[in-house]
């Protein structure tokens, strides 16, 4: 018996140091039942007319993986860092094939407390949400790795990080047919599209570890020494087979943004994303481009 209470008590130990609790893991996928036996296409290559949007990718086909170079939170005080050697996550955006874009497409669940933009070019007013954080949604399917991968990985400047996540289902994921509340029919369960979006997130954001490509070129964050825009852009390249836009602010100058464009084969959750060159011109200058180190203070050690 006392062996049994010492494990129990060891149990309770390393449940508390890594704040999870013992809880069932729900399942987060979608029914794709249906899928099996349609036509095989990518996204913005199709030939035949889709006849399910829960199998493809529609109409936002021309999909995005984008990323943040930030060097500091603004929150450091709170725990809330950025993780050393690794980009932080932006989201995954569906953009239209033709590189126009929609935002709230379901106001039914809109969860983001802050919208921007705040009205639609229709004229329609967002209106800020005021339930429970995503993070509760998350926490309510027992996700807790996932969630502290996100903690990691995705991480807000100025303010709390499941704001971030809530802005960025509400605006991209809303106008992604794949995860519809449909496609999780029957027997779909309160929120499971919006954890099953951020587990396809950080899915696909690891399929591009941009700080190792870009350190293992000779690339890395310097306050002292700046780089070219072909050097960024051939670093990449020459690992991704395609040209990735880049973001600089400040006249060009500060490099902080990276999007990953592609067409995908079946769903955004689990197809197959066919890396593409960028439609978007970079908006960083040719020379003089400052990738700059981030505040010692405002990282922390973070394991792959």
């Amino acid at each position: 018996m006392s062996s049994l209470i010492g494990l129990a008590a060891l149990v309770s130990v390393v449940d508390a140091k890594f704040n999870y609790p013992l809880t069932q893991i729900l399942s987060t996928y979608p029914n794709i039942e249906s899928c099996v036996g349609l036509p095989v296409q990518y996204s913005c290559e199709n030939t035949t007319v889709l006849t399910d949007s829960c199998c493809n990718v529609a109409p936002g086909g021309l999909v995005l993986q984008t990323q943040f170079w930030d060097t500091h939170t603004g929150l450091e005080s709170q725990g809330q860092l950025l993780p050393q050697g690794s980009w932080g996550i932006h989201g995954l955006w569906p953009d239209n094939c033709d590189g126009s874009y929609n935002e709230y497409c379901d106001l039914s669940r809109q969860y983001d407390p802050t919208p921007s933009p705040s009205t639609l070019p229709n004229g329609t007013v967002i209106p800020p949400y005021k339930g429970p954080s995503v993070r509760t949604f998350i926490q309510d399917f027992g996700r807790y790795d996932l969630l502290k991968y996100m903690d990691t990985y995705w991480v807000n400047q100025g303010a709390p990080n499941e704001n971030f996540w809530a802005h960025e289902f509400s605006t991209h994921a809303t106008c992604t047919s794949t995860f519809d509340v449909a496609c999780y029919e029957p027997g779909y369960q309160e929120h499971q599209e919006v954890v099953n979006f951020y587990e396809t997130v950080t899915k696909v954001f690891q399929m591009y570890p941009t700080y190792n490509m870009l350190a293992a070129a000779g690339i890395l964050p310097s306050n002292t020494t700046t780089y070219t825009l072909s050097q960024i852009t051939n670093a990449l390249y020459s690992q991704t087979g395609a040209v990735p836009y880049l973001g600089c602010y400040s006249n060009g100058t500060i490099l902080d943004e990276v999007w990953y464009f592609h067409h995908v084969l079946g769903t955004e959750q689990y197809g197959h994303f066919k890396t593409l060159n960028s439609s978007t011109p970079s908006s960083c200058a040719e020379t003089g481009i400052w990738y700059y180190e981030r505040t010692v203070t405002s990282e922390r050690v973070v394991s792959y």
